[in-house]
Order: C-alpha cells, then sequence, then structure tokens
C-alpha cells in the first residue's frame, strides 16, 4: 500500500493529511485547532502571542503537543498508521526555534511513556518562537542590508530584501536584545525543521524550500551564505546545521510514534518544508510557466521557475522548490477580498448584485480605473489607505464593481513581470475562485485559460506528496497528477476581444499606478 502523510504546522493549526498514491486519492485528513485545545495552557489567540511592539510569537511547546494529539486522533478514527511509508512536512515560513545542547540527546531519547511535551520542556533556550507575523525587526533588517552592501546586493544574494518577517532579522534581534540567551543556544532551527526533528527523533536541518525565506540562504547554491551569517549574528554558523536536500529522507521515524501509535520502524522523514513552497506542489506547480492565483482575503500569486530570477524592486519572493530543482516567485496583494468586500459593502450589495454588476459592464469599463488600495498595500507598496477613481463615477455601481475586479486583474499582471514568466495557464483557488464573471477577467487579462483549483490545505498536501515521490521514486508529474487537477469543465478561454481591449487599457493602468503610488507613500 502506498500511503504517505503529510503535516502542516501552520499559525493555528497542525493539519495532516493521508493520502493513498495507488488510489489517486485522500485516505484521511485531521486538523488540530491551537486555539481550541491549547489557548489557556500556552496563552495563545489565533494561535500566537501578543507581545506588543510589533512582537508576535508562537509556542513552539504548543506545536508538539499538538502533533501528539494529530497522531492520537487519526488513530481513533481508525488510520492504519503502520501502513504510513513516508512523512513529509510544512511550516510555518521564516519562524524561528532555540535549543539548547540538551536537545539533541532528549530527542534521541524520547519514551513513549511520556508525552512530548513533558519531555521536551527543557530543551528550549527561549520559550517562545517569533514567527512570520512579527514586524519588529525593522532595525535588524536595514543592519542586515547595510552589511553585505545594500539591498541589492542582499536580493542577489538571497533572493529577497530583507523582511521584518524573515527569520534572519529575528534572530539577529534576538541576538542584540538576549546575548546571553543567545550565546546558550546550541541549535537554530525553522518551524518546518524544529517539527522534524521530533518526528525524526534527531535534529535536522533546514531544507532549501524553507531555508530561502530566512535572509541567510545563497539562492543559487542553496547553502548557508557566509556572508549573510556574518551579517546576522556572530558565531550562527556553529547553531545551524547545514542546508539539507529536500528530497533525500532524513532517517526514519523516532521509536516513540512506532512504540505510542505504531508507526512502522522503517517509515521514512524527509525534511520538512515552508507552507509556501509545499503550497506550490500541493497545487501542481512543478513545470515553469505554471501559475496559480489564490483569490482570499489577500490575493498571492505563485509561479514555478526554472532559475532564481529577483524582483529588483523587492515586491515578490524567491523561494526554492522542494523538488530540488525548480524555484518558486510568489507575489501578495493584501487587498484581495478586503477591496472586492468594501466595494461590495459601500454600494450595499449582497455576492449575487455584486456577480450582477460585473455581468452588467463591458470589459475595459469604458475607460474608468481604480486603485483600489482600501488598505495599505503590499505590491505596489503603499503605506495608508488610498483610493483612486480615474474616470470613474463614485455613485457609479457597476462601474465601480468592474474597476476593483479589472485593477486587481491588471495589477496581477503588471507584477508579474519580474518572474520572466510567459503565463501558459492560470490556477485559481481560494473563496473568489468560485465566481466564474471574476474568473473571465482574469483569462481575458492574462490572455490563457483559467482552471477552477477546488483544494484545501494545500501545504498538506503538497508535503504528502513530496513524502510519495520520494518514497517511489516517481516523476513529479506522475506523482501529482491525480491530486492537482481542475474542477472538471471549469476552464475558461480568453475572449479574443476583450484581450485586446486589456492589451490597449493595460498601460494606462500602470501609468495611472505610477502616478499615484509614490505620493500614497509619503
Amino acid at each position: 500500500m502506498g500511503k504517505y502523510l503529510g503535516l502542516d504546522s501552520s499559525t493555528q493549526s497542525l493539519t495532516g493529511i493521508v493520502i493513498d498514491a495507488d488510489d489517486g486519492a485522500i485516505s484521511a485528513e485531521v486538523s488540530i485547532n491551537f486555539d481550541a485545545h491549547f489557548a489557556e495552557q500556552y496563552g495563545v489567540e489565533n494561535g500566537v502571542i501578543e507581545l506588543g511592539d510589533g512582537a508576535v510569537h508562537s509556542a513552539p511547546l504548543m506545536w508538539a503537543d499538538a502533533l501528539d494529539l494529530l497522531f492520537k486522533t487519526l488513530q481513533a478514527q481508525g488510520v492504519e498508521l503502520g501502513q504510513i511509508r513516508s512523512i513529509a512536512g510544512s511550516g510555518q515560513q521564516h519562524g524561528t526555534v532555540y535549543l539548547h545542547a540538551s536537545a539533541g540527546p532528549t530527542l534521541a531519547e524520547l519514551t513513549p511513556r511520556r508525552s512530548l511535551a513533558e519531555q521536551l520542556e527543557p530543551v528550549f533556550s527561549r520559550a517562545t518562537a517569533p514567527i512570520w507575523m512579527d514586524t519588529s525587526t525593522g532595525q535588524q533588517c536595514a543592519q542586515i542590508e547595510a552589511s553585505v552592501g545594500g539591498r541589492e546586493a542582499l536580493l542577489a544574494l538571497t533572493g529577497n530584501a530583507a523582511f521584518e518577517r524573515f527569520s534572519g532579522p529575528q534572530i539577529r534581534k534576538f541576538y542584540q536584545d538576549e546575548p546571553e540567551a543567545y550565546a546558550r543556544t546550541h541549535y537554530i532551527g525553522l518551524v518546518s525543521s524544529f517539527m522534524a526533528s521530533v518526528l525524526a527523533g534527531k535534529l535536522v536541518g533546514v531544507d532549501s524550500g524553507d531555508a530561502s525565506g530566512t535572509n541567510l540562504m545563497d539562492i543559487r547554491s542553496r547553502q548557508w551564505s557566509a556572508e549573510a551569517l556574518r551579517a546576522t549574528a556572530p558565531e550562527l554558523v556553529e547553531k545551524l546545521l547545514p542546508v539539507v536536500p529536500s528530497c533525500t529522507p532524513v532517517g526514519a521515524v523516532s521509536p516513540y510514534f512506532s512504540a505510542r501509535y505504531g508507526l512502522a520502524a522503517d517509515c521514512t522523514v524527509l525534511p520538512f518544508s515552508g507552507d509556501n513552497p509545499c503550497s506550490a506542489i500541493g497545487l501542481g506547480l512543478i513545470e515553469p510557466g505554471r501559475v496559480a492565483l489564490s483569490l482570499g482575503t489577500s490575493d498571492t500569486l505563485f509561479a514555478c521557475m526554472d532559475e532564481p530570477r529577483v524582483s529588483r524592486t523587492g515586491e515578490g519572493c524567491v523561494f526554492a522548490l522542494p523538488d530540488d530543482r525548480n524555484y518558486m516567485a510568489l507575489v501578495c496583494f493584501l487587498n484581495g477580498s478586503l477591496a472586492r468586500e468594501a466595494v461590495r459593502d459601500e454600494y450595499g450589495l449582497d455576492w449575487a448584485g455584486f456577480t450582477a454588476a460585473l455581468q452588467a459592464t463591458k470589459p475595459g469599463n469604458g475607460g474608468a480605473l481604480m486603485l483600489p488600495y482600501f488598505d495599505p498595500e503590499i505590491v505596489p507598496k503603499v503605506s495608508r489607505p488610498t483610493v483612486i477613481r480615474h474616470q470613474l463615477d463614485r455613485t457609479d455601481a457597476q462601474a465601480n464593481v468592474r474597476a476593483v475586479i479589472e485593477a486587481q486583474a491588471l495589477s496581477s499582471k503588471i507584477h508579474a513581470r519580474w518572474m520572466g514568466i510567459d503565463i501558459s495557464s492560470l490556477y485559481v483557488t481560494g473563496g473568489a475562485s468560485a465566481n466564474r464573471d471574476i474568473l473571465r477577467v482574469y483569462a481575458d487579462v492574462h490572455n490563457c485559460p483559467v482552471h477552477q483549483f477546488e483544494t484545501t490545505n494545500s501545504a498538506a498536501l503538497g508535503a504528502a506528496l513530496r513524502a510519495a515521490q520520494a518514497d517511489r521514486g516517481s516523476s513529479w508529474q506522475s506523482t501529482v497528477e491525480a491530486f492537482t487537477q481542475p474542477v472538471a469543465g471549469s476552464t475558461l478561454l480568453p475572449n479574443p476581444s476583450a484581450v485586446a481591449t486589456y492589451a490597449r487599457l493595460i498601460d494606462e493602468y500602470e501609468a495611472l499606478e505610477q502616478n499615484h503610488v509614490g505620493s500614497a507613500q509619503s
């Protein structure tokens, strides 16, 4: 039986998906919500601990507790854990975990008679872990960039500008604020490598997919950059294990899980990766040119690249894919559903009325345009809410509905150019992907087929697919094919007339954006 387990340790939950690679089906799925089970014990709300002044942490011990509960739940549901051949996982990117020298011996000697949390509690040199939501490291970002020769130099080296939420700035802040605790730290890992270490019963290195979200890895060699490490903190190289290949098992599962939950002694553990790289696998982005768009609270564009091209303006992120060959580009537009809902609510519409308004207008909207930054925007960077209407009557509900959708589609094309990808198809998921009239605009703007892609927990699914591919030695295409098919009959083809309209309109929209974004940031 070809059964494989994918885990995703996200901000608010730990999810496990068991797939049957022979049948091409998901056979079990469990999610452990942190607030529901551990809020009082660990002091979390929405899975995190707000410390003030932009510092946002979580509790690694809670993740270990959740791992025990997840296996217990799978067992209670009748899942035959002994049939699982391999386990891989993903973790919320950028979060850092700090361990004493006792961590390695403790992991190697876990006893099934006691819970993980009971045994692991003494191993942390820092009780909590700063995560991706932490915005307290602006000063450290500037210092790291300056030390390597500036923003452009760091982009060229690591594929990314210094982001506050990234691991390197988090580590530097810890070193500066708590130098004694930093000195006592023997091992620094990420959420992903910590969870893999627990499962494998030994300290495991970070894979290149997650390491590329640290500002510490040379994006081309897929190894730690000595220059970036020196810019971050002293003796950091001694606290990091080498970057490990994503597709090579780190060993068998810890005897703890075999004795306590019945996993096979020869069940292998792969290095865990980041949630974004694993989501790319779960969305089937295994060949350059394949692009997925998630239309959620924020809109996120994922693309597969064959080389690490970078955004010189720092608008996008570049991560190594955990297939050990390709890369992924990611652009996040904060004003996704936030903007669509703002327009809907401003005109007293429900979603049916919103769709009817979109249907009642024509592509190009008669030249009426909107810059829909109802909240501060990430791409392009807009520091405060700014809504610009160009030749657009604010009282015209129908025109404003089309304007916000066309703005989002045009912006997604403009700000994907740096990827250097000929977008041949667009796989769309997320709540708004159910609206085919919205998808029609994207098909026409990008001049490519758009497919509805119905998936949940793509990071956990991507992790399970990674485990299957590594164990079976199969091609990536055959591994993901059964699990990453678009909704039957959902494909929308571009309309040539609308394509021509948007080809003319995009330059006007880009000029409008360039004229106003600078003043919006001041």
